[in-house]
């Protein structure tokens, strides 16, 4: 019988009991399962090499880099901080940064979500607007006051361009998507491709130009209930086709 390909899920590294702790929230585990991919949490440390993560990743066939309420460090794209950011997540920056570019010379599927499309975004070269609601002309994409199902609802509509890899996956060029962020792409990194832009030209998804695997990166929450929405459906069903076909390629199928 063959197994459920393994994806690696990115940890936030936070204090819990006053101890400091590795953590993934469920909803991005529950959303990999559903789509028969095996979740394994990855710990982050300040100090991390991407030599020293490369013997798991090569065990791997996926690797998510999630959301979080944390931000990439200013500093890692030449920044100065401004007040409003304020959560910020060293360990987690150091561990995305030293494995992207592992990941993707091994070939291993990618796929960001929110922080994890921003930590792609940057680990490019590219740079953040820290508060994109102060920025003329955008949008406020922050999610809105209210329960879970008020904020996770879709929000704003999105424009999937052309020709793209996220266009292949999804037949329709308009789509909604839910909005919990306050950062947002303001320099597109050198090597990535913006997939879909928000009603104010701001970038919501982005892929590596060039990757031989699956590489794609979204603003929104598609793992938010993924079967009751078709893009998101669609995306965590390439990503999982994707894993899969990694899997094959690195394991000898059940006679």
């Amino acid at each position: 019988m063959q197994t459920r390909p393994l994806v690696g899920v990115i940890a936030c590294r936070r204090e819990v009991e006053g101890h400091p702790a590795h953590m993934v929230t469920d909803k991005y585990l529950t959303a990999l399962r559903q789509y028969g991919l095996e979740p394994v949490v990855l710990p982050v440390w300040e100090t991390v090499e991407g030599a020293d993560i490369k013997p798991l990743l090569t065990r791997l066939d996926g690797l998510v880099l999630t959301g979080s309420y944390t931000n990439v460090v200013p500093q890692r794209y030449g920044a100065e901080r401004e007040p409003q950011n304020t959560r910020d997540d060293p360990s987690r920056d150091a561990a995305a940064m030293a494995w992207v570019p592992v990941a993707l010379d091994l070939g291993l599927p990618l796929l960001g979500i929110c922080r994890g499309f921003q930590e792609l975004n940057v680990a490019f070269g590219g740079s953040l607007y820290q508060a994109v609601q102060h920025q003329p002309g955008r949008l406020d994409h922050r999610e809105p006051v209210g329960d879970r199902e008020t904020q996770y609802a879709p929000s704003h509509d999105l424009e999937i361009l052309p020709g793209g890899r996220l266009a292949a996956l999804y037949p329709e060029r308009q789509a909604r998507v839910n909005s919990l962020h306050q950062q947002g792409v303001e320099r597109l990194g050198e090597g990535l491709t913006a997939e879909a832009v928000a009603p104010d030209g701001l970038i919501e998804a982005i892929s590596v130009t060039n990757a031989p695997a699956f590489a794609l990166a979204v603003q929104w929450h598609p793992e938010w209930r993924p079967r009751e929405h078709a893009l998101y459906d669609a995306l965590f069903t390439a990503f999982a086709q994707a894993c899969m076909q990694h899997q094959a390629r690195i394991e000898p199928l059940p006679a």
